[in-house]
């Protein structure tokens, strides 16, 4: 199967640190790899409405919902590109996020069984030095892909805060081009583990 890779901007700034880490990971990706990349800021969702127990679901037909479900449906690795804020994703990632629970529950998307053994990647770009600080951002991705039955890539982390930033850090940048390994391992609560 070819690998269609989706890169989710989930930064306020184009071109900031996180999506400058996560296009230098993508440039060694092959020639037959597809890449789609879409930016939540400017595809703005919709805060979203816990729909749990209503029986209204219906699968979105156009405008942010739409674009994002069917390109997330359609990608075979999944990358998550934020910034670190305030110790976890931004708050688009999140709304981005929250949106899979009602995808769970839209008749014909059957989200969990599709997402099952796709990949989840993530990418981020922090200020401080200490990188356990993301701890909480890697265990959002990690066990929402754990929940569906994914793969986890695991999370680039790169350090920068000014514009630019990122590029000065050739630890995150030696690690960029071996990142998109072609095989990730099944993510399993920690539970799950034991």
């Amino acid at each position: 199967m070819t690998r269609r890779f989706l890169f989710v901007l989930g930064s306020s700034r184009s071109d900031g640190n996180t999506e400058l880490l996560a296009r230098r990971a993508a440039e060694p990706l092959p020639a037959d790899v597809e890449q789609r990349w879409i930016s939540l800021a400017e595809h703005p969702l919709p805060d979203f409405a816990d729909l749990r127990h209503d029986s209204d679901h219906v699968r979105p037909t156009e405008g942010p919902a739409a674009v994002l479900l069917d390109a997330t449906l359609a990608a075979t690795d999944l990358v998550i590109v934020s910034p670190l804020y305030w110790y976890s994703v931004s708050a688009q990632t999140k709304r981005y996020l929250d949106h899979w629970s009602g995808w769970l529950r839209t008749p014909g998307v059957d989200f969990k069984a599709t997402m099952a053994g796709r990949t989840l990647w993530g990418v981020a770009a922090l200020a401080a030095e200490e990188q356990v600080v993301a701890d909480p951002l890697i265990g959002t991705l990690h066990n929402s892909a754990a929940y569906l039955g994914m793969r986890f890539g695991g999370v680039l982390l790169g350090r920068g805060s000014k514009p630019g930033d990122v590029l000065a850090d050739a630890d995150a940048l030696a690690r960029a081009t071996t990142f998109f390994a072609p095989d990730a391992p099944h993510a399993r609560f920690l539970a799950d583990a034991a």
